[in-house]
């Protein structure tokens, strides 16, 4: 063979070497787009025929969520990628991934089977740094940016594993779980979650040993560990702009539904002041059983007006204060409010006819009881009651709910 066709023949194999390259780091980025759009689109949220068939399918239906949640849990996978990214041998990937899963393991278990509640936004906020550090780590940014040597990787990986830990908690605490059968409960979402990672830890050493044979491997190894500094950057971000878009999202809640509808703010603003003039016209006291939820609606018509207050006896509740049109078949509703407090404060002006009211989910323990106070213009959904606003009660009724 002479020179001019071995170089042809190398030039050809270098070609075909750098398409497959491509190929790889093009199937890699658009199967992490996938997952974080779909997650994206579903994350912290539960439609109710979710809830009824865990309630219907038991321990395995818990043990199915488990499963599909860490598959589409885009956060966990990269932490995971990141993990074992430069692992050759199967003892150090053994080692290292069951720190992990002893980490996570532990505080789900812990948090959920006693209900210690944290903010999902600032754990996930935590978990995308746990993504940029693995990276991190990975393409030495201790020793060549900071000049220091990286804190022990182990004990990192458990500490960072309880961290995620707490956010599949968060998940978990959103489902109807049963007192009865908690601890079972638990134990089949975790045993889910482990079945979900070993099915995606297959794959991703069986792609990044299909990357380390090709003579790129080098280069898109650091394209992908930069990518996941940033991507974690990213969703730290993200998060945070979630928690503080909660954080300060009371009280006036008609300022921003009236300006979406086009109305005249300052003729809203009298309106609102002359009802806060009214003693509270109902207060109603709801109970919300351990592990339960519970939804209370008043009836509103367009461009109503009420003011209301609630406070619960003590303990912190997950509560979306939401509204549906009257008519609506398509299951829309518009969120107002949206947040984990023992109170809330606030006026609305409705932008349409429809129910408007509270979900509150109870992840505690023990029984929580919540007294509304309300007044303005709005019709008791249970009782039908008329609005009563030019001659306002001045004994406010008070209706108690057992089960509503």
């Amino acid at each position: 063979m002479n020179a001019s066709c071995l170089k042809h023949k190398n030039l050809e194999t270098t070609t075909l070497l750098s398409r497959q390259s491509r190929n790889f780091v093009l199937l890699f980025i658009g199967t992490v787009a996938c997952l974080m759009l779909s997650n994206l689109a579903f994350a912290h949220g539960m439609s109710e025929e979710e809830k009824q068939s865990i309630i219907e399918g038991g321990n395995m239906a818990y043990m199915w969520l488990g499963a599909t949640h860490m598959l589409s849990g885009y956060d966990h996978l990269a932490f995971v990628f990141g993990i074992i990214f430069f692992l050759t041998t199967f003892r150090d990937i053994a080692k290292y991934v069951t720190a992990f899963t002893i980490g996570h393991s532990v505080t789900l278990i812990y948090a959920t089977f006693n209900a210690i509640q944290l903010d999902y936004f600032l754990i996930d906020a935590v978990i995308g740094l746990s993504v940029s550090y693995i990276a991190f780590a990975n393409i030495d940014g201790f020793r060549k940016y900071l000049n220091i040597n990286p804190p022990n990787m182990m004990a990192m990986i458990i500490g960072l594993g309880l961290i995620h830990g707490f956010g599949l908690s968060t998940r978990l605490q959103a489902l109807p779980l049963s007192e009865d059968q908690l601890l079972l409960n638990i134990i089949s979402f975790n045993v889910g979650i482990e079945l979900g990672q070993i099915s995606a830890l297959a794959v991703m050493l069986l792609l990044i040993a299909a990357w380390r044979k090709g003579h790129f491997f080098q280069t898109f190894s650091l394209i992908t560990n930069y990518t996941l500094i940033i991507w974690g950057g990213f969703l730290f971000l993200m998060q945070m702009h979630g928690y503080e878009h909660t954080a300060n999202n009371e009280i006036m809640v008609s300022a921003a539904v009236a300006a979406e509808s086009g109305q005249n703010t300052v003729s809203d603003a009298m309106k609102v002041e002359e009802i806060r003039q009214l003693p509270w016209r109902d207060t109603i006291s709801i109970t919300i059983p351990a592990r339960g939820d519970k939804e209370y609606k008043l009836l509103l018509k367009q461009g109503a007006t009420i003011d209301y207050s609630w406070e619960t006896d003590g303990e912190n509740l997950f509560f979306d204060f939401h509204g549906e049109p009257t008519g609506d078949t398509t299951g829309f509703f518009q969120s107002f409010e949206k947040n984990e407090d023992s109170q809330s404060r606030g006026t609305l002006t409705a932008s349409f006819e429809g129910t408007h009211g509270w979900y509150w989910k109870n992840s505690t323990r023990s029984p929580v009881t919540i007294t509304l106070n309300v007044r303005g213009e709005y019709q008791l959904k249970d009782t039908k009651k008329g609005p009563e606003q030019e001659k306002p009660t001045q004994n406010p009724q008070t209706n108690t709910h057992d089960s509503l």
